[in-house]
């Protein structure tokens, strides 16, 4: 059975106060001999006194009274008998009527002669001490432990901030910075804690990946920026050519150079986070039929049930055409498209071949780019399934890629669910 997770601030919070509990009984048992050493030691020693006082009065048969000296008590304690009859003396804590009292002993001809003193009052007095002690042991470790509480819930608050401004980064928020969330103190380096340090060291690496994604953004904008205008005089051009096989080879790589040339540009623009959607009503099942007509493949598109959903009907388009071109490029027919939008649950799009279905690594790591790594499932630039995940980001529509049961690859398409307006 797997242990609960304890959070840090409980952490430090309860070695804090074990510390401290640990301290304040260490020096709670030192108190306490030190005192009992001398209090104790001082009735011992004022009863030895008397005890030698009465040994004299009786060796000169004078009277002992008013020193509680006693011949041969039965209260004595045995073992304190027992030294004073072996020739020693001794004192030890007994009683004597139901009292408590500090007994001492030694031999005394053929008796043992015994005086005792009062002990009642220094032991409640030791009782007090301990109480004491005890009681501010307590205290003490309830300060410290809402102190180190207070403390580590300020550490734990400045973590937690910058654990969730990594988060921000991580999910494409790269403007996200600590600041002065982790309660920097000092300039520099040397007045930072090292929390401080690590939410500086964050907000450094998410101002150096901003910097090199916006350098490679704006060169992605400019390269196709600088080729459409060259591009298009060249096609316009190559119609100038004379009829024939070379003039088809030369307008098919130019329309894919031209192609390409227009999909980067859509990333860059994707990229920078200016694009708006331009929302409206539409039935969803018909928007999705003209999309997979206007490709020209042979698609199978199928209608679970139909609703009104509103939605960027240009971006929407661009999504659904290159799911069924990517489909069709690197699957196996047949392609299905099938549009459903359960009661009570969101209207979604799937699109679905049967062929070698996606590879592990864009299951996990999502379209990247110039990779078509996938086995078998033939070449391209990687740029059709990156821009339907920017122009899926744009419309907040939940996109997935997964493997069917059977084999083929799957993509989900899960629109927001937004008060639709008539279409």
């Amino acid at each position: 059975m797997k242990r609960p997770a304890v959070s840090l601030r409980w952490k430090i919070a309860l070695t804090v106060m074990a510390v401290s509990c640990a301290v304040a009984a260490v020096l709670g048992v030192l108190v306490h001999n030190a005192v009992a050493h001398q209090t104790v030691g001082q009735v011992r020693k004022e009863t030895s006194e008397h005890l030698g006082t009465a040994l004299d009065l009786f060796e000169y048969g004078t009277s002992r009274e008013g020193l509680n000296s006693l011949l041969d008590p039965p209260q004595l304690p045995a073992e304190l008998r027992r030294l004073a009859r072996s020739g020693e003396r001794g004192t030890m804590v007994g009683t004597y009527r139901g009292r408590l009292v500090m007994w001492a002993a030694a031999p005394a001809a053929d008796h043992v002669m015994a005086v005792w003193s009062p002990y009642g009052n220094t032991h409640r007095s030791l009782d007090k001490l301990d109480t004491a002690i005890l009681g501010s042991a307590v205290l003490a470790a309830a300060a410290v432990a809402l102190a180190g509480l207070f403390l580590a819930q300020r550490i734990s608050r400045r973590l937690a901030t910058t654990a969730a401004v990594a988060r921000r980064i991580t999910a494409g928020d790269l403007d996200a910075r600590v600041g002065n969330g982790a309660d920097q103190t000092g300039g520099g380096a040397a007045g930072q804690d090292e929390v401080a340090a690590v939410a500086a060291a964050l907000d450094s690496v998410a101002g150096s990946l901003q910097s090199r994604l916006q350098a490679e953004q704006r060169f992605t904008a400019d390269v196709a920026h600088e080729l459409r205008t060259p591009l298009t005089g060249i096609l316009a051009s190559a119609e100038l050519l004379p009829e024939g096989r070379p003039k088809e080879m030369i307008n098919d790589r130019l329309r894919a150079l031209h192609r390409l040339t227009e999909d980067l540009l859509e990333i860059s623009r994707l990229d920078s986070g200016t694009e708006h959607a331009d929302l409206d009503a539409y039935d969803l099942g018909t928007l999705v039929e003209g999309s997979v007509r206007t490709t020209g493949l042979d698609t199978v598109v199928r209608i679970a049930a139909d609703r009104v959903v509103e939605t960027d009907r240009r971006r929407l388009d661009r999504i659904v055409t290159n799911l069924v071109i990517n489909a069709h490029r690197h699957g196996r027919p047949p392609v299905v498209v099938t549009i459903d939008a359960p009661p009570g649950g969101p209207a979604t799009v799937e699109v679905r071949d049967h062929g070698p279905g996606y590879s592990a690594d864009l299951l996990h790591h999502g379209p990247q780019r110039f990779r078509t790594d996938a086995p078998g499932r033939g070449k391209g630039h990687g740029l059709g399934l990156t821009i339907a995940v920017g122009q899926s980001a744009v419309l907040g529509i939940d996109l997935r890629f997964t493997n069917a049961p059977d084999g083929g690859a799957r993509t989900i398409l899960r629109l927001p669910d937004v008060a639709p307006r008539a279409p």
